[in-house]
Protein backbone atom coordinates (compact mmCIF):
# COMPACT_ATOMS: atom_id res chain seq x y z
CA UNK A 1 0.00 0.00 0.00
CA UNK A 2 1.19 3.50 -0.88
CA UNK A 3 -0.11 5.93 1.73
CA UNK A 4 -0.34 9.71 1.66
CA UNK A 5 -0.32 10.86 5.28
CA UNK A 6 -1.32 14.49 5.92
CA UNK A 7 -0.33 15.88 9.34
CA UNK A 8 0.48 19.58 9.58
CA UNK A 9 2.26 19.23 12.94
CA UNK A 10 4.32 16.09 12.22
CA UNK A 11 7.36 15.64 14.50
CA UNK A 12 10.12 13.10 15.09
CA UNK A 13 11.75 12.01 18.38
CA UNK A 14 14.47 14.56 17.65
CA UNK A 15 11.84 17.24 18.09
CA UNK A 16 9.84 18.30 21.14
CA UNK A 17 6.30 17.46 20.13
CA UNK A 18 4.04 14.41 19.90
CA UNK A 19 5.35 11.62 17.67
CA UNK A 20 2.21 9.54 17.13
CA UNK A 21 2.32 10.01 13.35
CA UNK A 22 6.04 9.22 13.19
CA UNK A 23 5.59 6.02 15.21
CA UNK A 24 2.60 4.86 13.16
CA UNK A 25 4.34 5.65 9.88
CA UNK A 26 7.34 3.60 10.99
CA UNK A 27 5.05 0.71 11.90
CA UNK A 28 3.43 0.87 8.45
CA UNK A 29 6.84 0.74 6.80
CA UNK A 30 7.85 -2.24 8.94
CA UNK A 31 4.70 -3.93 7.64
CA UNK A 32 5.91 -3.39 4.05
CA UNK A 33 3.91 -0.29 3.13
CA UNK A 34 5.22 2.94 1.58
CA UNK A 35 4.46 6.18 3.42
CA UNK A 36 4.73 9.79 2.30
CA UNK A 37 4.05 12.31 5.04
CA UNK A 38 3.05 15.86 4.09
CA UNK A 39 3.53 18.36 6.90
CA UNK A 40 4.15 22.02 7.65
CA UNK A 41 7.06 23.70 9.41
CA UNK A 42 7.34 24.35 13.12
CA UNK A 43 10.24 24.75 15.53
CA UNK A 44 9.49 21.60 17.53
CA UNK A 45 9.36 19.15 14.61
CA UNK A 46 12.96 17.92 14.72
CA UNK A 47 13.06 17.90 10.92
CA UNK A 48 16.16 18.94 8.97
CA UNK A 49 15.46 18.27 5.31
CA UNK A 50 17.11 19.58 2.12
CA UNK A 51 15.23 22.32 0.28
CA UNK A 52 14.10 21.74 -3.31
CA UNK A 53 13.88 25.17 -4.94
CA UNK A 54 12.10 23.84 -8.01
CA UNK A 55 9.33 22.28 -5.93
CA UNK A 56 9.28 24.90 -3.19
CA UNK A 57 9.44 22.40 -0.33
CA UNK A 58 11.79 20.47 1.92
CA UNK A 59 11.91 16.75 1.21
CA UNK A 60 13.90 13.79 2.45
CA UNK A 61 13.97 10.34 3.98
CA UNK A 62 13.33 10.28 7.72
CA UNK A 63 13.95 6.79 9.08
CA UNK A 64 12.33 5.27 6.00
CA UNK A 65 9.48 7.80 5.81
CA UNK A 66 9.29 10.02 2.72
CA UNK A 67 8.63 13.44 4.29
CA UNK A 68 7.56 16.53 2.37
CA UNK A 69 7.66 19.60 4.60
CA UNK A 70 5.95 22.66 3.15
CA UNK A 71 7.70 25.89 4.24
CA UNK A 72 4.63 27.24 6.02
CA UNK A 73 5.66 28.37 9.47
CA UNK A 74 3.36 27.83 12.43
CA UNK A 75 3.59 28.92 16.05
CA UNK A 76 1.08 28.44 18.85
CA UNK A 77 2.21 31.85 20.09
CA UNK A 78 0.47 33.43 17.10
CA UNK A 79 -2.90 35.15 17.06
CA UNK A 80 -6.07 33.32 16.07
CA UNK A 81 -5.89 35.01 12.66
CA UNK A 82 -2.30 34.00 11.96
CA UNK A 83 -2.81 30.43 13.15
CA UNK A 84 -5.96 30.14 11.07
CA UNK A 85 -4.13 31.50 8.03
CA UNK A 86 -1.38 28.89 8.51
CA UNK A 87 -4.03 26.15 8.65
CA UNK A 88 -5.73 27.27 5.44
CA UNK A 89 -2.47 27.75 3.54
CA UNK A 90 -1.29 24.27 4.46
CA UNK A 91 -4.62 22.72 3.46
CA UNK A 92 -4.70 24.45 0.08
CA UNK A 93 -1.13 23.52 -0.80
CA UNK A 94 -1.80 19.97 0.33
CA UNK A 95 -4.73 19.64 -2.07
CA UNK A 96 -2.36 19.78 -5.01
CA UNK A 97 -0.26 16.98 -3.58
CA UNK A 98 -3.37 14.93 -2.82
CA UNK A 99 -4.30 15.19 -6.50
CA UNK A 100 -0.82 14.60 -7.96
CA UNK A 101 1.08 12.09 -5.82
CA UNK A 102 0.66 8.39 -6.47
CA UNK A 103 -1.15 6.57 -3.67
CA UNK A 104 -3.58 3.80 -2.77
CA UNK A 105 -5.06 5.53 0.29
CA UNK A 106 -5.14 9.01 1.80
CA UNK A 107 -5.00 9.57 5.54
CA UNK A 108 -5.48 12.94 7.26
CA UNK A 109 -5.21 13.73 10.95
CA UNK A 110 -6.40 16.79 12.81
CA UNK A 111 -5.76 19.15 14.47
CA UNK A 112 -6.57 21.42 12.73
CA UNK A 113 -9.91 20.54 11.15
CA UNK A 114 -8.65 21.99 7.83
CA UNK A 115 -6.46 18.87 7.56
CA UNK A 116 -9.54 17.14 6.17
CA UNK A 117 -9.47 19.24 2.98
CA UNK A 118 -6.76 17.30 1.05
CA UNK A 119 -8.49 14.07 2.07
CA UNK A 120 -11.77 15.31 0.64
CA UNK A 121 -10.01 16.33 -2.59
CA UNK A 122 -8.47 12.89 -3.04
CA UNK A 123 -11.77 11.18 -2.25
CA UNK A 124 -14.03 13.34 -4.40
CA UNK A 125 -11.76 13.97 -7.41
CA UNK A 126 -9.68 10.78 -7.54
CA UNK A 127 -11.91 8.24 -5.84
CA UNK A 128 -9.16 7.30 -3.39
CA UNK A 129 -10.07 5.61 -0.09
CA UNK A 130 -9.87 8.16 2.70
CA UNK A 131 -9.41 7.64 6.46
CA UNK A 132 -9.90 10.62 8.77
CA UNK A 133 -8.35 10.75 12.24
CA UNK A 134 -10.00 13.09 14.73
CA UNK A 135 -7.87 14.37 17.61
CA UNK A 136 -10.32 17.05 18.81
CA UNK A 137 -13.99 17.67 18.12
CA UNK A 138 -14.54 20.81 16.05
CA UNK A 139 -16.29 23.19 16.55
CA UNK A 140 -17.29 21.84 19.99
CA UNK A 141 -13.88 22.41 21.57
CA UNK A 142 -13.17 25.91 20.15
CA UNK A 143 -16.69 26.94 21.17
CA UNK A 144 -16.11 25.62 24.70
CA UNK A 145 -12.88 27.64 24.85
CA UNK A 146 -14.72 30.84 24.02
CA UNK A 147 -14.71 31.19 20.23
CA UNK A 148 -17.89 33.01 19.19
CA UNK A 149 -17.33 33.94 15.53
CA UNK A 150 -20.32 32.35 13.75
CA UNK A 151 -18.53 32.17 10.39
CA UNK A 152 -15.53 30.30 11.83
CA UNK A 153 -17.73 27.98 13.86
CA UNK A 154 -19.95 27.33 10.88
CA UNK A 155 -16.99 26.59 8.64
CA UNK A 156 -15.55 24.16 11.18
CA UNK A 157 -18.90 22.43 11.54
CA UNK A 158 -19.23 22.05 7.77
CA UNK A 159 -15.72 20.62 7.37
CA UNK A 160 -16.35 18.23 10.25
CA UNK A 161 -19.59 17.00 8.70
CA UNK A 162 -18.05 16.62 5.22
CA UNK A 163 -15.14 14.70 6.70
CA UNK A 164 -17.36 12.26 8.57
CA UNK A 165 -19.71 11.78 5.65
CA UNK A 166 -16.95 11.38 3.03
CA UNK A 167 -14.43 9.22 4.89
CA UNK A 168 -14.36 5.46 4.43
CA UNK A 169 -13.40 5.11 8.11
CA UNK A 170 -12.69 7.38 11.06
CA UNK A 171 -10.33 7.08 14.01
CA UNK A 172 -11.09 8.86 17.28
CA UNK A 173 -8.56 9.33 20.05
CA UNK A 174 -10.98 9.13 22.98
CA UNK A 175 -14.45 7.82 23.88
CA UNK A 176 -16.00 11.27 23.62
CA UNK A 177 -14.50 11.85 20.19
CA UNK A 178 -15.87 8.53 18.95
CA UNK A 179 -19.31 9.49 20.30
CA UNK A 180 -19.08 12.88 18.61
CA UNK A 181 -18.23 11.31 15.26
CA UNK A 182 -21.01 8.76 15.59
CA UNK A 183 -23.57 11.50 16.29
CA UNK A 184 -22.94 13.15 12.90
CA UNK A 185 -21.68 10.33 10.68
CA UNK A 186 -23.52 7.74 8.66
CA UNK A 187 -24.43 4.82 10.91
CA UNK A 188 -22.50 2.44 8.65
CA UNK A 189 -19.21 4.32 8.99
CA UNK A 190 -16.48 2.23 10.67
CA UNK A 191 -15.20 4.18 13.69
CA UNK A 192 -12.24 2.92 15.73
CA UNK A 193 -10.90 4.36 18.98
CA UNK A 194 -7.11 4.47 19.02
CA UNK A 195 -5.87 6.76 21.80
CA UNK A 196 -2.42 8.22 22.10
CA UNK A 197 -0.01 5.60 23.33
CA UNK A 198 2.98 4.83 25.49
CA UNK A 199 6.53 4.73 24.20
CA UNK A 200 7.74 2.06 26.56
CA UNK A 201 11.44 2.36 25.80
CA UNK A 202 11.79 6.16 25.57
CA UNK A 203 9.83 6.64 28.80
CA UNK A 204 11.19 3.81 30.94
CA UNK A 205 11.35 3.71 34.75
CA UNK A 206 14.95 2.45 34.56
CA UNK A 207 15.97 5.94 33.39
CA UNK A 208 15.06 7.44 36.76
CA UNK A 209 17.89 9.48 38.30
CA UNK A 210 18.36 12.56 40.44
CA UNK A 211 17.15 15.60 38.53
CA UNK A 212 19.82 18.16 37.73
CA UNK A 213 17.43 20.97 36.79
CA UNK A 214 18.28 24.45 38.16
CA UNK A 215 16.47 25.23 41.39
CA UNK A 216 15.77 21.58 42.22
CA UNK A 217 17.45 20.09 45.28
CA UNK A 218 18.24 16.40 45.93
CA UNK A 219 15.53 16.06 48.58
CA UNK A 220 12.77 17.94 46.75
CA UNK A 221 9.52 16.28 45.71
CA UNK A 222 9.15 17.25 42.05
CA UNK A 223 5.77 17.30 40.32
CA UNK A 224 6.13 17.95 36.61
CA UNK A 225 3.94 19.21 33.79
CA UNK A 226 5.38 18.34 30.38
CA UNK A 227 3.52 19.69 27.37
CA UNK A 228 1.82 22.65 25.77
CA UNK A 229 1.29 25.77 27.90
CA UNK A 230 -1.91 26.89 26.18
CA UNK A 231 -5.20 28.43 27.18
CA UNK A 232 -6.85 25.01 27.21
CA UNK A 233 -4.40 23.66 29.78
CA UNK A 234 -5.60 25.92 32.57
CA UNK A 235 -2.18 26.12 34.22
CA UNK A 236 -3.21 28.98 36.47
CA UNK A 237 -4.64 26.18 38.61
CA UNK A 238 -1.12 24.97 39.31
CA UNK A 239 0.00 28.45 40.31
CA UNK A 240 -2.91 28.51 42.77
CA UNK A 241 -1.70 25.17 44.16
CA UNK A 242 1.80 26.60 44.46
CA UNK A 243 0.38 29.58 46.36
CA UNK A 244 -1.37 27.21 48.76
CA UNK A 245 1.84 25.24 49.33
CA UNK A 246 3.70 28.49 49.94
CA UNK A 247 1.05 29.58 52.46
CA UNK A 248 1.53 26.29 54.29
CA UNK A 249 5.27 26.84 54.45
CA UNK A 250 6.04 23.77 52.31
CA UNK A 251 9.47 24.19 50.77
CA UNK A 252 9.94 20.62 49.59
CA UNK A 253 7.24 20.27 46.90
CA UNK A 254 8.35 21.87 43.63
CA UNK A 255 6.31 22.31 40.46
CA UNK A 256 8.22 22.00 37.18
CA UNK A 257 6.83 23.23 33.85
CA UNK A 258 8.55 21.85 30.73
CA UNK A 259 7.32 22.88 27.29
CA UNK A 260 6.15 25.91 25.36
CA UNK A 261 2.96 27.70 24.44
CA UNK A 262 1.11 30.97 24.23
CA UNK A 263 0.60 31.17 28.00
CA UNK A 264 4.10 30.33 29.14
CA UNK A 265 5.57 33.84 29.42
CA UNK A 266 2.51 35.12 31.24
CA UNK A 267 2.55 32.19 33.67
CA UNK A 268 6.25 32.59 34.41
CA UNK A 269 5.80 36.33 34.98
CA UNK A 270 2.82 35.73 37.27
CA UNK A 271 4.75 33.13 39.28
CA UNK A 272 7.62 35.61 39.72
CA UNK A 273 5.22 38.40 40.73
CA UNK A 274 3.66 36.14 43.37
CA UNK A 275 7.05 35.08 44.66
CA UNK A 276 6.39 31.41 43.87
CA UNK A 277 9.90 30.06 44.25
CA UNK A 278 8.38 26.58 44.16
CA UNK A 279 7.56 26.99 40.44
CA UNK A 280 10.26 26.42 37.81
CA UNK A 281 9.85 26.92 34.07
CA UNK A 282 11.99 25.20 31.44
CA UNK A 283 11.98 25.18 27.61
CA UNK A 284 10.80 22.25 25.50
CA UNK A 285 13.02 19.17 25.53
CA UNK A 286 13.51 16.76 22.60
CA UNK A 287 11.49 13.62 23.16
CA UNK A 288 14.64 11.50 23.18
CA UNK A 289 15.78 13.42 26.28
CA UNK A 290 12.37 13.99 27.85
CA UNK A 291 11.99 10.30 28.71
CA UNK A 292 14.72 10.37 31.35
CA UNK A 293 13.43 13.64 32.84
CA UNK A 294 9.87 12.34 33.04
CA UNK A 295 10.97 9.09 34.68
CA UNK A 296 12.87 11.15 37.25
CA UNK A 297 9.83 13.15 38.34
CA UNK A 298 8.04 12.13 41.52
CA UNK A 299 4.66 12.55 39.83
CA UNK A 300 3.18 13.83 36.58
CA UNK A 301 0.62 16.63 36.42
CA UNK A 302 -2.41 16.07 34.17
CA UNK A 303 -4.15 19.46 34.20
CA UNK A 304 -6.83 21.00 31.97
CA UNK A 305 -9.40 23.74 32.26
CA UNK A 306 -12.67 22.61 33.81
CA UNK A 307 -14.62 22.30 30.56
CA UNK A 308 -17.03 19.37 30.06
CA UNK A 309 -15.85 18.98 26.45
CA UNK A 310 -12.52 17.80 27.86
CA UNK A 311 -13.94 15.11 30.12
CA UNK A 312 -14.28 12.45 27.44
CA UNK A 313 -12.84 14.31 24.45
CA UNK A 314 -9.08 14.45 25.05
CA UNK A 315 -6.15 12.04 24.79
CA UNK A 316 -3.09 14.01 25.96
CA UNK A 317 0.36 12.67 25.13
CA UNK A 318 1.71 13.65 28.53
CA UNK A 319 -0.71 11.33 30.34
CA UNK A 320 0.61 8.31 28.45
CA UNK A 321 4.20 9.45 28.92
CA UNK A 322 3.65 9.51 32.69
CA UNK A 323 2.22 6.00 32.58
CA UNK A 324 5.14 4.67 30.55
CA UNK A 325 7.64 6.35 32.88
CA UNK A 326 6.06 4.60 35.86
CA UNK A 327 5.21 7.69 37.91
CA UNK A 328 1.94 8.57 39.70
CA UNK A 329 -0.45 10.86 37.83
CA UNK A 330 -2.16 13.84 39.47
CA UNK A 331 -5.34 14.75 37.59
CA UNK A 332 -7.70 17.69 38.19
CA UNK A 333 -10.69 17.03 35.92
CA UNK A 334 -13.24 14.21 35.60
CA UNK A 335 -13.68 11.95 32.60
CA UNK A 336 -12.25 8.81 31.07
CA UNK A 337 -8.65 9.48 32.12
CA UNK A 338 -9.72 10.12 35.70
CA UNK A 339 -11.62 6.83 35.54
CA UNK A 340 -8.48 4.99 34.41
CA UNK A 341 -6.44 6.54 37.22
CA UNK A 342 -8.96 5.54 39.87
CA UNK A 343 -9.63 2.07 38.48
CA UNK A 344 -5.96 1.15 38.21
CA UNK A 345 -4.82 3.10 41.28
CA UNK A 346 -2.02 4.77 39.36
CA UNK A 347 -2.46 8.29 40.74
CA UNK A 348 -4.80 10.72 42.44
CA UNK A 349 -7.84 12.54 41.05
CA UNK A 350 -8.86 15.81 42.69
CA UNK A 351 -11.98 17.91 42.04
CA UNK A 352 -11.66 20.77 39.52
CA UNK A 353 -10.83 24.08 41.15
CA UNK A 354 -10.08 22.61 44.57
CA UNK A 355 -6.53 23.89 45.03
CA UNK A 356 -6.38 22.88 48.69
CA UNK A 357 -7.24 19.27 47.81
CA UNK A 358 -4.57 19.33 45.09
CA UNK A 359 -1.98 20.59 47.57
CA UNK A 360 -3.10 17.98 50.11
CA UNK A 361 -2.60 15.21 47.56
CA UNK A 362 0.88 16.42 46.61
CA UNK A 363 1.91 16.57 50.24
CA UNK A 364 0.55 13.06 50.89
CA UNK A 365 2.55 11.69 47.96
CA UNK A 366 5.65 13.55 49.08
CA UNK A 367 5.39 11.93 52.53
CA UNK A 368 4.68 8.38 51.34
CA UNK A 369 7.35 6.77 49.17
CA UNK A 370 5.66 3.36 49.32
CA UNK A 371 2.45 4.74 47.82
CA UNK A 372 4.42 6.51 45.10
CA UNK A 373 6.17 3.28 44.17
CA UNK A 374 2.91 1.30 44.12
CA UNK A 375 1.16 3.89 41.97
CA UNK A 376 4.15 4.11 39.63
CA UNK A 377 4.22 0.34 39.19
CA UNK A 378 0.47 0.34 38.46
CA UNK A 379 0.96 3.12 35.91
CA UNK A 380 3.67 1.17 34.10
CA UNK A 381 1.55 -1.98 34.18
CA UNK A 382 -1.37 -0.13 32.58
CA UNK A 383 0.95 1.29 29.93
CA UNK A 384 2.25 -2.14 28.99
CA UNK A 385 -1.12 -3.87 29.04
CA UNK A 386 -3.37 -1.42 27.22
CA UNK A 387 -1.46 1.48 25.67
CA UNK A 388 1.82 0.11 24.33
CA UNK A 389 2.56 1.73 20.98
CA UNK A 390 2.90 -1.61 19.11
CA UNK A 391 -0.60 -2.66 20.24
CA UNK A 392 -2.13 0.59 19.04
CA UNK A 393 -0.07 0.62 15.84
CA UNK A 394 -1.41 -2.83 14.98
CA UNK A 395 -4.97 -1.56 15.38
CA UNK A 396 -4.13 1.49 13.26
CA UNK A 397 -2.60 -0.56 10.44
CA UNK A 398 -5.53 -2.98 10.39
CA UNK A 399 -7.96 -0.06 10.05
CA UNK A 400 -6.10 1.36 7.04
CA UNK A 401 -5.52 -1.99 5.35
CA UNK A 402 -9.22 -2.82 5.60
CA UNK A 403 -10.08 0.24 3.49
CA UNK A 404 -7.64 -0.67 0.72
CA UNK A 405 -8.87 -4.26 0.66
CA UNK A 406 -12.56 -3.26 0.65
Amino acid sequence: MRLLYFHQHFATPRGASGTRSYEFARALIARGHQVSVICGAHQLSGLELPYDEAKGWHRGDVDGIDVISLPLAYSNHGSLFHRGLAYVRFALRSVRLALELDCDLVFATSTPITAVIPGLAAKWLRGKPFVFEVRDLWPELPRALGLRNPFLLGGMSLLELLGYRSADACIGLSPGIVEGIRARADERLPIVMIPNGCDLEVFHPSKRAKLTLPGIGPDDFVAGFTGAHGVANGLDALLAVAEELKRRGDRRVKLVFIGDGKEKERLAAKAAELGLTNCHFFPPVPKADLGAITASLDCGLMVLRDIPAFYLGTSPNKFFDYLAAGIPVMNNYPGWLAGLIEEHRCGIVVPPGNHAAFADALQRLAADADTRRAMGAAARGLAEKEFARPILAGRFIATLEAQVEA
